[in-house]
């Protein structure tokens, strides 16, 4: 039977646009779909988990109008970068090389190292609060250009060479460039990670002193300032450990893709996807979960924080307390005006 040229031009066209099959599906586990799926599967949970977390921050900070505070400013970037972090990681499936792929790999250099550097600016904020007794909303600018000024340029450095690829169940950085995953990110994020060990460990070391020295004593103030200390530092002296252990099986699977970079091992991957993208969760739990926030979760304050944001404030007017004669039809209920006040605005007008 003849084919007829219509049916031939759309397979052609079919063809043409058609996106190329078994290579790209799954580059992994010598093509096992299956694992591949479940790779996938296990990262878009986590990052969805982690988003949700991210925004249950944003969303008390907001409520209760935390923002005033500057340490809660801090924690509300960090959420912010966590968040758009958590998007990339929700980022499509596994991509082939290419723009999407560049793009992916680009966003998550550039939101890893803003979460670590957000991290880092909180724990620099309570080294000068508590060691230093130094107000520190000067500051914020500084922090700013920090956290996301230095990760701009570190993002932008492996397109030099175009060192961004498919890394396994996300792009980043390929396997054949292990020098540059340690350099641009493990190193570095190792490094930093002891560092604020040692700052950690110096801060409750002070911190334990300044108690010390206020015991015996009863001050409205000290009790006060004691208080806010401890709250600050209770739940932040453990991030730096609770960061490390979600570290620990991202380095070891890429120190496994260096030393063997044609031996995938899936659990290895399974833990990495699990590990990764949990920033946000972390966050919500150590920073979010205090007990001021615990306390305030319940309907009757969320319903009467959400009525603070959306109602009007009441405007009070002043009205003359002479009684008013009831006879006198028109008297006059309009507010009190000062008349030199009055004369003022007409003259500036």
């Amino acid at each position: 039977m003849a084919t007829s040229p219509g049916s031939v031009l759309s397979s052609s066209v079919s063809s043409a646009f058609s996106s190329p099959k078994p290579e790209t599906t799954c580059p992994m586990f010598d093509g096992d779909v299956y694992k591949c799926d479940v790779i996938v599967g296990i990262r878009k949970t986590v990052a969805s988990l982690s988003l949700i977390g991210c925004l249950f921050m944003i969303g008390v900070i907001w409520l209760f109008r935390k923002y005033r505070s500057f340490v809660q400013r801090l924690i509300l970037y960090l959420s912010i970068a966590a968040l758009l972090d958590d998007i990339s990681y929700l980022m499509g499936d596994l991509h082939p090389d290419g723009t999407l792929c560049n793009f992916q790999a680009f966003l998550l250099t550039f939101f890893e190292w803003s979460v670590l550097l957000w991290v880092c600016c909180i724990t620099f904020n309570l080294t000068l609060n508590i060691i230093w007794m130094t107000r520190t909303d000067k500051y914020e600018i500084f922090y700013h250009a920090l956290s996301w000024g230095v990760p701009l340029i570190l993002a932008c450095l492996p397109f030099i060479g175009h060192h961004y690829g498919p890394a396994g169940a996300w792009c980043w950085i390929p396997n054949q460039y292990t020098h540059w995953r340690f350099g641009i990110w493990y190193g570095p994020l190792f490094c930093l990670l002891g560092l604020m060990v040692v700052v950690y460990t110096c801060i409750t070391v002070t911190l334990n002193r300044k108690v010390k020295r206020w015991e015996g004593t009863y001050d409205p103030d000290v009790e006060r300032n004691k208080d806010l200390l401890k709250e600050d530092i209770k739940p932040l002296r453990a991030y730096p450990f609770i960061y490390l252990a979600l570290s620990i099986f991202p380095l070891v699977h890429r120190i496994q893709n260096a030393v063997s970079p044609d031996n995938t091992v899936f659990a290895l991957v399974v833990l990495h996807a699990l590990t990764s993208p949990l920033q946000g969760m972390v966050n919500a739990i150590v920073y979010g979960l205090d007990r001021e926030t615990i306390v305030r979760l319940t309907p009757t304050s969320i319903k009467l924080a959400i009525q603070s944001h959306f109602n009007q404030p009441t405007l009070i007017s002043e009205y003359p307390s002479a009684p008013v004669n009831s006879q006198d039809a028109s008297a006059d209920l309009s507010p009190v005006v000062d008349p030199e006040v009055d004369l003022q605005d007409q003259e500036e007008s």
